[in-house]
């Protein structure tokens, strides 16, 4: 298998720090190819993965992370499309996305509306009295939109509850959920919930046990997302899908499990989350994906797309 192994490091840089987690502007990643098939790997420390070297390094081993295993999963398919020369996002259809906002920036906003979004997420947690004055602000200059905000656990539930109840009670019906507000809890969730009357959302990291969630968001990079929509699909609670912020091959691969679940599991799949190369410095992988809108632009090429400029990176033996 190991002459199969192939990889190339990439770096993005973004415009600005993404969450409340990390401060980190540049993020490090590889493009692996396993034999014809590619694949992402762009793990995130700050949320429990493993770093680059340690996820390469188990690419040619045990394959005991998820990132791992997943990425494998991707190159798999890829690969079979690749064979017959079928484009996987071509003829299938992708959710719409939110306009992820990791940062408050007006004039990023504004482009969000003018592009048609409809539903906005804002990373919070960093500084919450500015966060809810810009939430206000915002809510009261675009009162169509949809807000979801995303905390990454930054608060303790007191604080996450004094947060959305600092918010205008009409502000708090335009909120689609609020996700990780703090740590998942099955019983400071269901008292937060009543307390607030938000939907909540949990990520993967409390994926096993979410019955306290109303919204379960799936992140194909590191989630078997069949599996964990057959569970939101018994309890009653809506999926989203989202891209781990991550190179814009992994961005189709997680489009790709988007629609795909949107086929198994008809009336399941919200808008998701699969739009974020906008919030790194331009490429030219970037720029197959088009411009920033709800609706995802396929790349062009056999599989996930991009054959000709695979296909030309010095691509590296992983020995």
């Amino acid at each position: 298998m190991a002459d199969d192994l192939w990889f190339w490091k990439y770096k993005l840089t973004a415009r600005q720090p993404l969450n409340a987690k990390s401060p980190r502007r540049e993020f490090s990643g590889a493009l692996v190819r396993i034999g014809e098939g590619f694949a992402c790997l762009h793990p995130w420390p700050e949320f429990g993965d493993p770093d680059l070297a340690k996820c390469l390094s188990d690419l040619q081993g045990p394959r005991r992370w998820p990132i791992v295993r997943r990425a494998v999963r991707c190159a798999a398919e890829d690969a079979d499309a690749r064979f017959i020369g079928d484009a996987l996002l071509e003829e299938i259809d992708v959710p719409q996305s939110h306009a992820t906002l990791p940062w408050q920036d007006e004039r990023i906003l504004e482009s969000a509306v003018e592009k048609g979004f409809a539903h906005v997420k804002l990373k919070i947690g960093r500084d919450a009295e500015t966060e809810a004055a810009y939430l206000k602000s915002s809510a009261a200059k675009y009162p169509q939109l949809r807000w979801r905000l995303d905390a990454n656990e930054a608060f303790e539930p007191g604080e996450a509850a004094a947060f959305l109840l600092g918010l205008p009670e009409d502000l708090r019906w335009k909120i689609d959920f609020v996700e990780d507000p703090c740590p998942y809890s099955t019983t400071t969730w269901p008292e937060l919930r009543q307390r607030c009357k938000v939907p909540l959302a949990v990520d993967c990291e409390a994926a096993p046990v979410t019955d306290a969630a109303q919204v379960m968001v799936i992140k194909p990079a590191v989630d078997e997302p069949w599996l964990l929509a057959e569970a939101a699909a018994s309890r009653g609670q809506q999926v989203v899908v989202t891209s781990s912020m991550e190179h814009p091959l992994g961005q189709c691969s997680a489009a790709w499990e988007a629609a795909k679940l949107n086929v198994q599991f008809p009336g399941l799949v919200g808008v998701c989350g699969l739009q974020t190369h906008h919030l790194f410095t331009p490429s030219d992988f970037a720029e197959r994906l088009g411009r920033w809108s709800p609706e995802f632009k396929p790349p062009g090429g056999t599989g996930l797309g991009f054959d000709d400029l695979l296909e030309r990176l010095p691509w590296k033996k992983l020995s």
